[in-house]
């Protein structure tokens, strides 16, 4: 998939020159490796979280991120090693070959027994998934739009109240079990729009349905209980402090907020439903 501009990547970039957190005060002698920071990621890493499966090159949303928290920390792209992991692997307790990994890695109770996550990096928005006939039909990311079209949902999920808070549809949303069922039911046009977090609405665009369109996303504070990914670490990792700090300076003057419009919204096309 073809980034739509290169401008907002600039501008990204040049806001990572913002506050440092010391490297010598806060990460020294507590990274894997001395004065380099090992990050790890997928194998592959898919767009848009990193693009053309090239971490190195800090394009892509958790790549950007990535390097921006390197950034914060003192670690120039020259100290800055990438490794890949399995998902299941990481999560698993015990020793790490890496510093920190970022795989859209949701935090969790039970995840929070055997490893550690920074404070949360992104909230997942929650997003429209249709299909082509539903766009040729005129459906626009606006919610007088979205009222008028055909909705399904899975029946336990936060989707259920936010389509009827929110969206208000015409006519009431049919609910099913799982989301298989949601996909099979949009398939046999018996839906013409689903709500999922934005993640998983990208996936089922480009990899489960064949003519898939992710029409549009909410912010996520509008959503109820969003998904929070953080970046993992072994359990007890001393440079957990260190991330934190990264990651709320990069709250604090707006460059994590540049970095997930870049590639969260102007890079996937994805527009922002207000």
């Amino acid at each position: 998939m073809k980034l739509l501009a290169k401008t907002p990547v600039a501008l990204v970039l040049s806001l990572l020159a913002g506050p440092v957190v010391a490297q010598g005060d806060c990460a020294a002698g507590k990274t894997i490796s001395d004065g380099m920071l090992t990050i790890a990621t997928g194998n592959p890493a898919y767009f848009p979280w990193v693009i053309d499966d090239a971490p190195e090159s800090g394009e892509g949303f958790e790549a950007a991120v990535a390097y921006a928290v390197a950034e914060r920390m003192g670690f120039g792209r020259d100290a800055v090693k990438w490794v890949r992991t399995s998902f299941d692997e990481s999560i698993q307790p015990g020793a790490k070959n890496f510093d920190f990994n970022l795989q859209q890695f949701s935090i969790t109770e039970d995840r929070e027994k055997v490893v550690d996550f920074s404070e949360p990096y992104y909230s997942a928005a929650m997003a429209v998934l249709v299909r082509q006939p539903a766009i040729a039909a005129g459906a626009q990311p606006t919610i007088a739009s979205l009222k008028g079209l055909r909705w399904g949902a899975v029946a336990t999920t936060t989707a259920v109240p936010m389509l009827t808070g929110l969206i208000a549809p015409d006519s009431a949303a049919l609910l099913y079990n799982d989301n298989p069922d949601v996909i099979e039911a949009m398939k046999s046009n018996q839906i013409d729009a689903a709500l999922f977090d934005l993640p998983t609405a990208l996936y089922l665009a480009a990899v489960v349905l064949d003519d898939g369109v992710v029409l549009g996303q909410f912010p996520a504070d509008r959503s109820e209980n969003p998904d929070r990914f953080g970046l993992l670490m072994e359990k007890g990792n001393p440079l957990k402090a260190c991330v934190d700090a990264a990651l709320q300076s990069l709250k604090a003057d707006g460059t994590l907020a540049a970095i997930e419009a870049t590639w969260l919204s102007e890079a996937t096309g994805v527009p922002v439903i207000e």
